[in-house]
């Protein structure tokens, strides 16, 4: 019941706010995300002590063999602590912002949390595309009502992408649904092997594509820093930190599962594509001027890297991705509260007007630098087990592919230490002597992250644990 709750706690509360006004709207979403994060840890202390209380099912559309069938594993577990943490965190460091129509605002920012734990959780694979929709149509209003002068343009990029991506799973699910010998949804039908080797091999490029739409994975990719750029940074947050986490958990969830000999065979193909969006996304960010589309950049470098990792069928590998998931959320929005601090603060997002913020706001440089070198995976910070992991699995793998990704950790450190120099170093100007320094509720915010980061990085074994059991099922059926 746990795992139910954590999607009617934001969905209610969602359609609830919209009927608020004042400041009703973001009370509710604070209280909601507090809520959502209560339920998420008894939900992690239920699953050490009954997993299988955690699992829910129910007749849903009996006449397509459709439930509405959710549950948690370890995997699922982690990102829905990662929604609920992000959540909140956001919606403390927006806490003093005025926004216009806030019950909108707030409404869309809580449902897009239902469907992203619904896509988590989901054990259905028509209820997993329902929520997959639920989580992208309140992102795609966000961006087109609060984002930039280019919203709108940019949004119509966005939904035309996700929406071909969404079609060809649908195409690609409906073809196993009627291909599964008792025509239902459920997981178990979806991974009984009744898919044959001839058809696996092209139903790999509908899932596939889907999922690289959504990381984004090169060259599918073109849609994200536009986006990143022209929303709003809090729907920035939600896009960079726990939404181009679906793509790789539906690879995961159900790609590798359902299709392991199709993911077999375009193994290399999908590496190869994942390393290519390493480095060419790393040298764009580097000659990056604007802050928004550096880090937009610089997470693409990442995901590339989470992505290759899945493929090389190795436990190290997959283990340092999952567990990379959640730091590489909990970075980069750190990285992005900054942004947002900064943006308040100066209004202004390029590059080269910033310098000497350190000598005004020495809270916002000590940060920015932590997060940054967890950014960059420096060792005792929550960033270096995961990519330590997944470069072992992918120099057991290929060597020469290892090599390749390998240069990303140093283009990673150019662009961002670049952008700290640029940021908080250097001379001052008239317009940055004029930083304030941290207020409570972001100092609050960003303590918070900096903890997570260090106790991860000195202690990453809960974790480990945590997603060993879904590792050893995915390892088993791929």
């Amino acid at each position: 019941m746990l795992t139910v709750l954590l999607i009617l706690i934001p969905l209610v509360a969602g359609l609830i706010t919209f009927g608020l006004k004042g400041s009703g709207p973001k009370a509710l979403g604070l209280i909601a995300s507090l809520a959502s994060l209560a339920v998420t840890l008894g939900a992690l202390f239920q699953f050490r002590t009954a997993p299988a209380s955690l699992q829910f099912s129910a007749n849903w559309i009996p006449q397509l063999g459709a439930q509405f069938s959710v549950g948690l594993d370890g995997m699922g577990l982690m990102l829905c602590l990662l929604t609920a943490i992000s959540f909140l965190l956001i919606f403390i460091v927006i806490f003093n912002r005025e926004y216009e129509r806030p019950n909108s605002f707030y409404g869309l920012m809580l449902l897009s949390q239902a469907g992203l734990v619904g896509v988590f959780t989901a054990y259905d694979a028509l209820l997993f595309y329902v929520f997959w929709e639920l989580a992208l149509i309140p992102v795609y209003f966000l961006c087109s009502l609060w984002g930039g002068e280019k919203r709108i343009p940019v949004t119509f990029k966005f939904f035309v992408y996700t929406f071909a991506g969404s079609l060809l799973m649908l195409i690609g699910l409906i073809y196993i649904y009627l291909q599964s010998p008792d025509h239902s949804f459920s997981y178990a039908s979806f991974t009984n092997g009744s898919v044959a080797p001839q058809d696996q091999s092209w139903l790999f490029w509908l899932f596939f594509v889907a999922f690289a739409i959504k990381m984004p994975v090169f060259p599918f990719h073109t849609w994200q820093p536009d986006t990143y750029e022209q929303s709003p940074t809090p729907v920035t947050m939600v896009l960079s930190g726990i939404m181009v986490k679906m793509g790789l958990f539906g690879v995961v969830r159900w790609l590798l599962p359902v299709l392991p000999k199709g993911a077999y065979m375009w193994s290399d193909v999908a590496i190869v594509l994942s390393i290519i969006g390493i480095i060419y996304a790393s040298c764009i960010a580097i000659v990056q001027s604007d802050i928004k589309r550096l880090i937009a950049y610089s997470s693409i470098a990442h995901i590339g890297l989470m992505s290759a990792a899945i493929f090389t069928n190795n436990e190290q590998s997959l283990q340092g991705m999952m567990i990379q998931l959640f730091n590489h959320g909990i970075n980069i929005i750190g990285l992005w509260i900054i942004v947002e601090i900064i943006q308040q603060r100066l209004k202004i997002k390029n590059l080269n007007e910033m310098g000497g913020i350190a000598q005004y706001a020495p809270g916002i440089a000590i940060f920015l630098v932590i997060i940054s070198l967890a950014n960059i995976a420096l060792p005792l910070t929550n960033g270096f087990i995961g990519e330590f992991l997944m470069f072992s699995g992918l120099f057991q793998y290929n060597v020469w592919f290892m090599a390749v990704a390998g240069l990303g950790i140093i283009l990673a450190a150019v662009y961002t230490l670049n952008m700290v120099q640029k940021v908080i170093f250097g001379q001052s100007n008239a317009l940055t002597e004029t930083t304030t320094d941290l207020k409570a509720n972001e100092l609050l915010v960003l303590s918070i992250i900096v903890v997570i980061i260090l106790v991860l990085g000195v202690y990453p074994k809960p974790m480990l644990e945590l997603v060993s059991s879904t590792t050893e099922l995915v390892n088993k059926v791929y």
